[in-house]
């Protein structure tokens, strides 16, 4: 899972974070993709930010996310926190693989604008990793499950509904050669909105039945959230399912029952709301419903049966494909397109063309949003028009780039902006101003302006300047995320020395007792120096475990070795049976 944790000692990613989430909730991070590339005053982010138990702040229009790290207020960037679950893979798959890994192919939402795109970017660059390509997911899952079909031309619909987004594309295969005909769908829609629908439900009948409204209490609502998410799962198999929480509020548990019924019934407007972007790709693409071969299922949430029925009956009873796992479907996709870009033998015949998601275009005179590249335009693209100046002898032109489908700019997003100047006096309309888009694999867009006139140009890379990290933070980042892996490494290593030294006293403490065998074979005295050592040992593990070092560790386990060894070497001198491997405290936790 994309979780990031900090505790009073260390940083977790993955699944270590979020099983330790409840007793942690303001300082474990999740869907930190819902935040990357956006502004803070955008209106997904204000509402996500409700359901976030962690704090998220304004810095520079950004939205960072602040936290306690080791008793210290800290901020990060989405970029960083991304970074932090990107290098977990990195290491998981260096461990697997035994060597360096160093590229990467990264799958973002159909539905990413560029900003996004590019922070996705940035966030790969942080974790040390060469992102070759950026990839819709959609068209990920459909490489994956492209490979094994048969001949001829096929049209694909991808529906991929995961925690957070929900994406659908259809998808033309044809020998080998996919082609992304349309895209559409919902960066905020997922698991976690159902899950919410449900922890609402709760937490009013809570209110109800015990005048106490639990919404402010993070302890309990981040345990509320794990049991319906648990109880979410067992309903796409079971009918009903009991949720059970000990000490929920004020000592008082909590025990309700869902039933699949109330679950359908408090999402159902969400579950017809996916069907939407269903009928949009088709109209897009001009494809009948009747003519789509295969549907396919991608994301967790595509287990839900009522998510499975609403699109069977949507495609008068046509079952969707399951042969695929929903939950590895993308990311299979995006390792074979690593395979592609590493010239792997067994996948170089697979070619993968893809679209930019969104209408992209200039504002002319009043606002208005002229379109150069259309929503589904095939990628890499290049597309060039003739503009010219509104007002006699009109020196400058500014050249603003939006992304969007309505007609005017206003309602659309602004990419990015820059002027032409030194226009040469002359009447209007009669300067020729051309303007290039030009969009490469990754999606990542290239605007110039050139007076034919004068041969001066000018040009912007699309980064959302005010969005984009810096080179500089880019760096810094970097730097701190080897840092942070290195302090991970110490942090480890010393946890481990803490665990030998707590393992070997516990050890020792047992045998020496009545009962064990080192108790009964070694005198009273010996005995009580043992128990003396083991006393002084636990004594300073209570004073000194969170702030001493590996090296404090072993040094404390030497010495006690040292008291015990001239002891345990006597029973040999004085020719008892030596000690069996179990009776020897020494031998028995070095391995671990």
């Amino acid at each position: 899972p994309s979780y990031v944790a900090f505790t009073d000692e260390e940083r977790l990613v993955g699944d270590a974070a979020k099983n330790q989430f409840s007793n942690n909730p303001r300082n474990t991070i999740f869907d930190a993709k819902r935040l990357i590339g956006r502004r803070f005053s955008d209106k997904e982010v204000q509402q996500d930010i409700k359901h976030f138990p962690f704090k998220v702040i304004d810095k520079d229009g950004k939205p960072v996310i602040q936290v306690t790290v080791k008793g210290e207020e800290r901020i990060f960037t989405p970029e960083e926190i991304s970074a932090m679950i990107l290098g977990k893979m990195k290491e998981i798959a260096e461990s697997y693989l035994g060597k360096k890994v160093t590229h990467a192919v990264v799958t973002v939402p159909a539905y990413f604008n560029d900003a996004q795109r590019q922070a996705t970017k940035d966030a790969g660059t942080i974790a040390g990793l060469n992102v070759l390509r950026i990839v819709n997911e959609p068209t990920a899952a459909a490489i994956a499950y492209g490979l094994d079909k048969s001949d001829g031309e096929r049209q694909i619909l991808v529906y991929d509904l995961g925690g957070g987004t929900f994406d659908v594309s259809l998808l033309s295969i044809d020998d080998g050669v996919f082609e992304v005909l349309a895209t559409a769908g919902d960066t905020h829609l997922g698991g976690e909105d159902f899950d919410n629908r449900v922890i609402d439900h709760f937490v009013k009948l809570y209110k109800k039945k015990n005048k106490v409204d639990v919404s402010q209490d993070l302890k309990a609502m981040s345990k509320l959230k794990r049991e319906v998410e648990k109880a979410k799962r067992t309903l796409s198999s079971q009918m009903s399912t009991r949720i059970e929480i000990e000490s929920f509020h004020d000592g008082k548990d909590f025990s309700e029952t869902l039933t699949r019924a109330k679950f359908e019934e408090l999402n159902n407007d969400l579950f017809r709301k996916t069907i939407k972007p269903v009928e949009q790709v088709l109209k897009d693409a001009n494809i009948d419903k009747k003519d789509v071969h295969d549907i396919v299922l991608v994301g967790g949430s595509t287990r839900i049966p009522k998510v499975q029925q609403l699109l069977e009956e949507f495609f008068n009873g046509k079952k969707a494909s399951k042969n695929i796992n929903p939950d590895e479907a993308v990311a299979y996709g995006a390792a074979i397109q690593g395979g592609i870009l590493s010239g792997d033998e067994d996948v170089k015949d697979v070619l993968l063309v893809d679209v930019c998601p969104l209408t992209l275009g200039i504002e002319t005179t009043g606002g208005v949003m002229t379109k150069l590249i259309p929503r589904n335009t095939v990628i890499p693209t290049k597309k060039s028009q003739i503009f010219s100046t509104a007002a006699d002898n009109q020196p400058t032109v500014l050249i603003q780039v939006y992304e969007g489908e309505r007609s005017m700019t206003k309602d659309n997003n602004l990419l990015g902006k820059f002027e032409l100047t030194g226009i040469p006096p002359a009447p209007r309309g009669i300067p020729q101003i051309e303007v290039t888009f030009e969009i490469d694999t990754n999606g990542i867009m290239k605007v110039s302006a050139a007076d034919k006139g004068t041969g001066k140009s000018e040009s912007i890379t699309i980064t959302n300047d005010k969005g984009r990290l810096s080179k500089e933070e880019i760096d810094r980042m970097v730097e701190e995320a080897e840092k942070f892996s290195e302090e991970d490494k110490v942090q480890k290593e010393r946890v481990e020395a803490r665990n030998q030294l707590e393992n070997f006293a516990y050890t020792l403490k047992n045998q020496i007792s009545d009962d064990g065998e080192l108790g009964k074979k070694i005198s009273e005295d010996d005995k009580k120096t043992i128990k003396d050592a083991i006393k002084t040992v636990e004594d300073w593990l209570s004073d000194h475990s969170n702030s001493a070092t590996k090296e404090d560790f072993d040094e404390k386990r030497e010495e006690l070795q040292s008291i015990v060894n001239p002891i345990t070497t006597k029973l040999y001198a004085d020719g008892q049976a030596p000690p069996s491997q179990d009776d020897e405290p020494l031998k028995r936790h070095e391995d671990l």
